[in-house]
């Protein structure tokens, strides 16, 4: 069984689990992509590696509660920045591979300079927080 049917959304197995699907809203997606609108790409996937820093985060809570050494909690906190990189990075990566790329697909000079002028800015920002 590949897919349940209600009125208003069906189930559908994937990845060895059932999803809900919102007819409407996948319509609703269609249609905006259809008529050149950009769609939002969805970000769950990282909410697994959000979850596992949340647990890091209170691990070095804890840490710092009993006292423990130093460069023990560093090294946890560098370990934490770099999984907040890596999730930071995919978010990018898929930005520029959906809501870029579709603007640069298929509007107009306008739009494409301001998604360009977007792409520039955010770049700016990430340098002066490295």
């Amino acid at each position: 069984m590949d897919a349940v049917s209600y009125h208003f959304f069906s189930l559908t197995w994937g990845r060895g689990a059932w999803y809900k699907v919102n007819k409407e809203k996948d319509n609703l997606s269609r249609l905006l992509r259809s008529n050149g609108a950009m769609t939002h790409p969805n970000h769950e996937e990282q909410i697994v590696f959000l979850k596992k820093i949340e647990g890091q985060l209170r691990g070095v809570q804890k840490m710092i509660e009993e006292k423990r050494y130093c460069v023990d909690i560093l090294t946890q906190l560098h370990s934490i920045i770099g999984a907040v990189l890596r999730v930071e990075s995919k978010i990018l990566q898929k930005h520029l591979e959906t809501c870029v790329t579709d603007v640069l697909k298929g509007s107009s000079e306008t739009e494409r300079n301001k998604k360009i002028e977007e792409v520039i800015d955010l770049i700016t920002k990430f340098r002066k927080t490295t």
